[in-house]
C-alpha cells in the first residue's frame, strides 16, 4: 500500500507548542494503520524552521498522499508547509482536514441555502490554494475516500446523513489515537505533579455560544459519546504503555453526558483494581455542575476543572448566548471550592456591547471568586462562529462586518484572510495580543489595553504567575538523518 504522511503544523500563536498532542490526526493515523497503510507523522509543533523539516522529509520519502490538520490559527503555517511540499514534490496530493476546513465548509453551506455568495465562499475557495483536496467533518472514515485517485475535491463528512459521519456505535469501534507515532516524551504537561497527556471521552457540544466556532457544524454541535469501558481501556493502555498517571480530558464539556457520574465511578473503580491513583483535569459546563458531579470527580482523581465563564457581566453573558448566568457561575465556583477542586477560569473580551464597565465587572468577578488560574483573551470571529456567520458587511466599508444582537448591541470585525494573516486568540502575555474586533464603546486598541490591564492586575492581586514562554526548537539535518520528530509506523507497505 502507498505510504501516507500526516502533518501536524506548528501553532505559532501558543506560548508553548509541546503541551497537548493533536488527537484528531492521530485517530486518522490509527485508522489508516489498522487498514494496513504505512503512515508517517511529521509533528512540527514547536519547530522554528519547520519548512526545512518538510523539505528534508519529501526529498527522502516515497509518500504520495499527505494529510494536514489545521485549526484556523494554524492556516498561515499550513500555507508555508504546502508551498514547501510542492517545491520538492509537485506531484503529491495534499489533503487538508481539521477544524478550519470543517467550519468554513459549514459557513459556506449556510450561504448556499440563503443564496448568498459572501465571505464564507471566499474562505472556502481559499482552502484550495493550500490543498488539492479538503475533508470537512470527521476524518476517520473520510480519509479513505479522500486518498482515492478519483476523489472529489471536497469530501464532506460533516453531514449526519453521510456514512462518513461518526455515530456512537462507529466511534466506539475505532482504534484509539496512534500515540506511538509521535514523541510523547517531548510533550511536557503536569497535573498536580504527575506528567500528563490528553484524551477525549466524547465529541461535540450542544450549546450555541455566539463566539464559539462550529455552531453550524454537526461535527462540533452534536454530542457523540463512547461507552465507559472503551474509555477505561484507553486510559489503562496509556498508563501501562507510557507510565502516565496524569490525564487531561479534552472534551468540550464533560458533564453534558447524562452518564457522566457513572463514568467517573467507573474510573474510580478501575484505579482501585489496578492499584494506581490518577491526577485528572477537564472541562465542565458551569450551569450543569452539581455537588454529585463534584464528589464523583474528586473520587476519580480530578484536581482541577476548566470552565469557560467568559465574562463577569450579566449583559455580556446574555449577548453572547452563554446559557449560564452570573449566578450560575458563582454557584459553580462555590461547589468546586467546597470540594477542593481547583479552577482555571477561561475569560474573553470583545463581545457585542463590551465596554469599560463590563470589563471591570469581569475583573471584579475574578477577584471575588479567586480561581487558582485564569486565561483572558480577546475574541477573534472565526468562521463557524455566529459572530462571523451572521455578520453583515457594512455599507461603504468593504472589509468591515458587523454582528448585532436582538437588543441592538453590535460587534464589528475587520475581515481577515485566515490563510495569510497571523491572527490568533492567544499570544505572549502583555504585549503579544492583537484585536481584529471592536464595539460601539471600545476600539481595538482599547480592548488590547484593557485586556493587558486586567491580566496584570488580577494576576498580581491573586498571586497567579504569568505563563513562561518556551522557545521553539530548531531542526538540524546536517547528519542527513531522518529528524527525530518524524515518526514511522510499523507497516512497511
Amino acid at each position: 500500500m502507498q505510504r501516507i504522511a500526516l502533518i501536524i503544523p506548528p501553532s505559532c500563536f501558543l506560548t508553548d507548542e509541546r503541551v497537548f498532542i493533536h488527537l484528531g490526526i492521530l485517530k486518522v493515523a490509527a485508522c489508516l494503520e489498522k487498514s494496513g497503510y504505512p503512515v508517517d507523522v511529521l509533528d512540527l509543533s514547536g519547530i522554528s524552521n519547520y519548512q526545512d523539516v518538510v523539505t528534508n522529509y519529501f526529498q527522502n520519502s516515497d509518500a504520495i498522499m499527505i494529510g494536514i490538520t489545521a485549526t484556523t490559527s494554524q492556516m498561515p503555517q499550513v500555507e508555508t508547509v504546502y508551498k514547501a511540499i510542492k517545491a520538492v514534490r509537485p506531484e503529491t496530493t495534499v489533503i487538508l482536514g481539521g477544524p478550519h476546513s470543517t467550519v468554513v465548509n459549514a459557513a459556506k453551506k449556510r450561504e448556499d441555502k440563503k443564496g448568498i455568495v459572501g465571505r464564507a465562499h471566499r474562505a472556502y475557495i481559499r482552502l484550495f490554494s493550500v490543498a488539492d483536496r479538503v475533508v470537512a467533518g470527521d476524518g476517520e472514515e473520510a480519509i479513505f475516500v479522500a486518498i482515492q485517485p478519483n476523489a472529489l475535491k471536497l469530501v464532506d463528512a460533516d453531514d449526519p446523513e453521510s456514512k462518513l459521519f461518526l455515530n456512537n456505535v462507529r466511534l466506539e469501534e475505532l482504534p484509539p489515537p496512534a500515540r506511538h507515532l509521535i514523541d510523547l516524551d517531548s510533550y511536557h504537561y503536569y497535573i498536580d505533579g504527575e506528567r500528563a497527556t490528553s484524551l477525549v471521552m466524547q465529541l461535540g457540544c450542544p450549546y450555541a455560544c455566539s463566539f464559539c466556532s462550529g455552531r453550524l457544524s454537526p461535527t462540533f454541535r452534536r454530542v457523540r459519546t463512547r461507552m465507559v469501558d472503551s474509555v477505561l481501556s484507553e486510559i489503562r493502555n496509556i498508563y501501562e504503555r507510557y507510565n502516565l498517571k496524569g490525564l487531561q480530558f479534552y472534551d468540550d464539556e464533560l458533564n453534558v453526558d447524562k452518564n457522566f457520574v457513572n463514568n467517573m465511578r467507573g474510573l474510580s473503580k478501575m484505579q482501585e483494581d489496578i492499584g494506581v491513583r490518577f491526577s485528572l483535569r477537564g472541562f465542565i459546563k458551569a450551569n450543569l455542575f452539581t455537588n454529585e458531579q463534584a464528589i464523583a470527580m474528586v473520587e476519580a482523581g480530578f484536581k482541577q476543572i476548566c470552565i469557560g465563564f467568559e465574562s463577569g457581566s450579566s449583559l455580556i453573558l446574555k449577548n453572547m448566548k452563554k446559557s449560564a448566568t452570573k449566578e450560575d457561575n458563582y454557584r459553580c465556583m462555590e461547589i468546586a471550592h467546597n470540594h477542593g477542586l481547583k479552577v482555571k477560569a477561561f475569560m474573553s473580551l470583545g463581545h457585542p456591547g463590551e465596554n469599560p464597565v463590563s470589563i471591570e465587572e469581569t475583573r471584579n468577578w475574578l477577584l471575588d471568586v479567586e480561581p487558582e488560574d485564569f486565561d483572558c483573551t480577546i475574541i477573534t470571529t472565526y468562521p463557524g462562529t455566529p459572530y462571523y456567520d451572521l455578520a453583515v458587511q457594512q455599507d461603504g466599508h468593504k472589509n468591515v462586518w458587523t454582528y448585532q444582537t436582538h437588543d441592538g448591541y453590535r460587534l464589528h470585525t475587520r475581515d481577515v484572510d485566515f490563510v495569510s494573516d497571523s491572527s490568533y486568540y492567544k499570544g505572549v502575555a502583555d504585549g503579544g495580543y492583537q484585536s481584529f474586533v471592536w464595539t460601539d464603546y471600545l476600539t481595538s486598541d482599547d480592548l488590547v489595553k484593557m485586556r493587558d490591564w486586567l491580566e496584570r492586575d488580577v494576576r498580581q492581586r491573586l498571586g497567579i504567575p504569568f505563563y513562561p514562554v518556551t522557545p521553539a526548537s530548531k531542526f538540524d539535518s546536517s547528519m542527513g538523518q531522518l529528524p527525530g520528530y518524524i515518526y514511522r509506523g510499523t507497516n512497511n507497505g
